[in-house]
């Protein structure tokens, strides 16, 4: 296992201020408080609070607890105490970070010391580092060349000037006061997310569902954020494209019960969904956290079967007199949920995006996952459908049985749909749309079964299908199309 051990002491660089013309103060400046607005797009803005001990005239400031993914335009500084007395002259962000890289490419030209896996010792003058390995002509002239995954440790004189070992905000600011000032820093940081996570447990009469919904965080900052308040922005705020700023979605799988009492509050902020964690929440690197925000009992559910096989409507500037174009040959029958997010559904609450996971118990009590899926932003009061997958019992076949060109304008097909239900004892309704696609201007002839317009191009029909049975809707359509 590759070992590079830098064997001189790096001190610990704090957050420091001193006067340019005076020594500088390495002080650890008291934190008053951070707080974060997390997006559900990968983003956060970070406010931290921090109090220094000022000398009047020109200071520098070196603030180095900050997010690795740090977008630098968009940093500012503040001083609460004084904002008027203090000046900002120079922004910078230092990021030439301390590794075996930056240090080879520092020490060019210069003695440094290496010890290779199997115990052999060289000094001397540094010619190279690059394309993973070390290029040094030793004491006695000799050159000798050492791959990187051969080194066990690399040892410098010092540390050169210019590295730092963490990422770093310098301010050079102009204070007309000194003594004690307390500073926010504010900032956007990718590597901060939150998703909502939803977790439903369907009766087994399919009639009704208990929801918990859980705010899950995600931090890839690069940052670690100690007894932070806690704000989550819901809905699709503008942000100009950054590839840099991603974040995945955690994977908890858990049905857990509701919460005693309330641990975020929910408001409206401007065109969005604004949820408060209501205590101090820290967030470690790397650490992915659940805290439940909505929970709801007993919400009145619907199932429903749909059977889709024919092809949608799509304007392509002339009608489509193609026989087979449209034939997708589906027999899968697909699997919903339906419920409602309003006050008479019983939950009473905004569900921002995220991924539901449908469970429904077994016969012993054990609840069995039936289906996932995702949401898009849901407001109150607005239904929610959920694909869960295909039934299995049930089968559908639809079958073109006629096609005539009556005129150069006049078309006319029929099909057949048959519907299968495989159940031993359980009637079931199932939906069929039937997309009208081959141009705008249709009528429907004749039909074995009775059908609802839903929409410019689109009927539905509904039959109920009984145990071990067969249905059968015929239907016929007549297109006119332009001259």
């Amino acid at each position: 296992m590759l070992r590079r051990v830098l064997s001189f002491s790096l001190l610990a660089l704090s957050l420091s201020v001193g006067s340019a013309a005076a020594q500088e103060n390495t002080g650890e400046p008291m934190q008053d408080g951070v707080s974060l607005a997390i997006y559900n797009q990968g983003t956060a803005l970070v406010q931290d609070r921090r109090t220094f001990s000022f000398q009047q005239g020109v200071n520098t400031l070196n603030f180095t607890d900050v997010a690795a993914g740090i977008d630098a335009t968009s940093v500012t500084f503040v001083s609460l105490t004084d904002p008027t007395g203090t000046v900002v002259l120079e922004q910078n962000y230092v990021f030439d970070l301390v590794n075996s890289s930056a240090l080879l490419e520092r020490y060019l030209d210069q003695t440094i010391e290496i010890v290779a896996e199997d115990g052999t010792q060289y000094r001397g003058h540094l010619l190279s580092g690059r394309n993973g390995e070390i290029i040094l002509r030793t004491d006695g002239g000799q050159v000798v060349v050492i791959g990187l995954d051969k080194v066990r440790d690399l040892r410098f004189p010092e540390l050169p000037g210019g590295l730092i070992t963490r990422p770093t905000l310098r301010w050079m600011v102009q204070s007309a006061l000194g003594g004690e000032q307390q500073v926010k820093l504010t900032y956007l940081t990718g590597g901060l997310n939150w998703t909502a996570d939803y977790n439903l447990l369907l009766a087994n009469d399919e009639r009704s569902l208990d929801l918990n919904g859980w705010v899950t965080l995600t931090n890839q900052s690069g940052a670690a954020y100690r007894d932070a308040q806690v704000k989550l922005i819901a809905g699709d705020v503008n942000r100009l494209p950054e590839p840099e700023l991603m974040a995945r979605m955690a994977d908890g799988i858990a049905y857990a019960a509701a919460a005693p009492e309330e641990q975020v509050a929910q408001r409206d902020f401007s065109q969005y969904k604004l949820y408060e964690i209501t205590r101090p929440v820290t967030i470690g690197v790397n650490e992915t956290k659940q805290v439940e925000f909505v929970a709801g009992a007993d919400i009145p559910a619907t199932t429903i079967f749909v059977y889709e096989p024919s092809q949608g409507y799509y304007n392509y500037g002339s009608p489509l007199i193609d026989q087979y174009y449209g034939q997708t040959g589906v027999t899968d029958v697909g699997f919903y949920l339906e419920f409602s997010t309003g006050e008479d559904g019983g939950l009473d609450a905004a569900l921002p995006a995220g991924r539901i996971r449908v469970y429904q118990e077994d016969t012993d009590g054990a609840a069995l996952l039936i289906g996932e899926n995702v949401i898009d932003h849901t407001a109150k009061g607005e239904d929610v459908r959920i694909y869960l997958g295909n039934a299995f019992d049930l089968v559908g076949e639809r079958i073109q049985t006629s096609y005539s060109l009556i005129a150069s304008n006049v078309l006319e097909e029929t099909y057949e749909i048959r519907l299968r239900n495989r159940k031993e004892d359980q009637a079931v309704e199932i939906r069929v749309p039937e997309h009208l696609f081959r141009w705008t201007n249709w009528q429907i002839v004749a039909s074995s079964m009775s059908y609802t317009q839903t929409d410019s191009s689109t009927i539905e029909f509904r039959p109920t299908v009984q145990p071990g049975q067969e249905a059968i809707i015929t239907y016929t359509v007549r297109y006119t199309f332009p001259n």
